[in-house]
């Protein structure tokens, strides 16, 4: 199940926040409570994929394509997420699952921000 880390500093004018668990990392922008912004980081080590959204951009995926199992896998490990944020992340999710119509992957390697390491 994702947990919430706390302690991330915010980049105004967006709230960021931060999910995590053996296998997701989740870091969400909010600005006036809705979500503008999302990275979902999947995968262990040298597997580690990404699939981005962002609300002026659209989706971007690094990595290797992703699987329906991710998406099925993060909607088991989404059960204890903030219900507005669990809702518009799925939503996201699927909608990239069903289309991934000029969606590229940006590099055959994630590399995560410094602050999210």
């Amino acid at each position: 199940m994702l947990k919430e880390i706390h302690g991330v500093a915010d980049d105004p004018p967006a709230r960021r926040r931060w999910f995590h668990d053996d296998y997701f990392d989740l870091f969400v922008w909010q600005t006036d409570g809705h979500v503008t912004l999302f990275q979902l980081c999947y995968g262990v080590a040298s597997s580690e994929r990404a699939l981005v959204w962002d609300a002026s951009r659209g989706f971007f995926h690094d990595g290797p394509p992703a699987s329906q199992e991710v998406v099925s896998r993060f909607d088991d490990a989404a059960a204890e997420l903030p219900e507005d944020i669990r809702r518009e992340v799925r939503e996201k999710m699927h909608e990239f699952a069903g289309s991934r119509i000029g969606v590229t992957a940006r590099r055959k390697k994630f590399r995560r921000a410094e602050w999210q390491r």
